[in-house]
């Protein structure tokens, strides 16, 4: 199938996807029904500095089909950048838009990585909320590498159940490197969605409506979890703060805003 151009917005030299919501939503569907190998990685703060320090990761992330703006200090950067009607891509936000039009698109989906404790959960949920979805297969994960044996079985396994979409939960790096060493193996949209998954169990709350517009979810987060993400927020938010400032004031185009023209999906200024 001949690609579409999809319209980016550096930010930190990476390119970030840059259209509306349910633009980006609409564009993994299509690829999901027609079941292309794609990867989809939903980026915040910490995901663009693990970038920006490790060069074999960067280009892992420039490579991938679509990098949605997850945290909220990215849409604010595209906005300042010129891209003055972005909006948050949220993983939780893309499960749920992704899931609810799969079940009247005939597209099964596929979770993998987790625990099976958290899957089982989710499953619950999924066939309360969702009870036309077509769940096409579950598989926790082992947090060391795969076998060979086991990746081939895997990968077999994805196919195999008709799944036109994968939701991928190992974590950053991890589970972007795992998408794009499969890359035209598994034939489906795989998206990395990192914690998403304990959360839509009900194991983490999420941030309410307000503190997430405000970009605040990162402090509720850490509100759960300080042990673990304390050195995370520590190292990268002041590192982006100032790369991020660096550019908005090199960048022409924050003194003179302009707007992406591209028209895609029926999209109009």
């Amino acid at each position: 199938m001949v690609g579409i151009f999809l319209p980016k917005q550096r930010v930190l030299d990476f390119p970030i996807t840059a259209l509306r919501f349910e633009d980006q939503i609409q564009t993994i569907l299509r690829w999901a029904i027609a079941r292309e190998s794609k990867t989809v990685c939903v980026a915040n703060v910490h995901m663009l500095m693990e970038a920006h320090w490790n060069p074999e990761f960067a280009s892992v992330l420039k490579n991938a089909d679509i990098i949605t703006p997850d945290g909220m200090p990215l849409v604010w950067m595209m906005r300042l950048l010129g891209v003055r009607y972005q909006d948050r891509v949220a993983g939780m936000d893309v499960l749920l838009a992704l899931c609810k039009l799969a079940q009247t698109q005939n597209v099964s989906v596929f979770f993998a990585g987790s625990q099976p404790d958290i899957l089982s959960l989710m499953q619950k949920r999924l066939e309360q909320e969702f009870p036309k979805l077509k769940i096409a297969g579950m598989e926790p994960l082992p947090f060391r590498p795969l076998t060979e044996t086991e990746d081939k079985a895997l990968i077999k396994m994805i196919n195999n159940s008709g799944a036109g979409l994968v939701f991928v939960s190992l974590g950053c790096p991890k589970q972007e490197n795992w998408m794009a060493q499969h890359q035209d193996k598994i034939k489906a949209v795989m998206i990395g969605v990192g914690g998403v998954f304990p959360v839509y169990a009900g194991i983490h709350k999420r941030a309410p409506r307000m503190i997430r517009d405000l970009g605040f979810e990162w402090l509720y987060r850490w509100l759960q979890e300080p042990r673990r993400l304390w050195n995370r927020y520590t190292q990268t938010i002041p590192a982006f703060m100032w790369l991020a400032l660096k550019q908005l004031l090199m960048s022409s185009s924050f003194s003179t805003p302009f707007r992406i023209r591209e028209r895609y999906l029926g999209w109009r200024d």
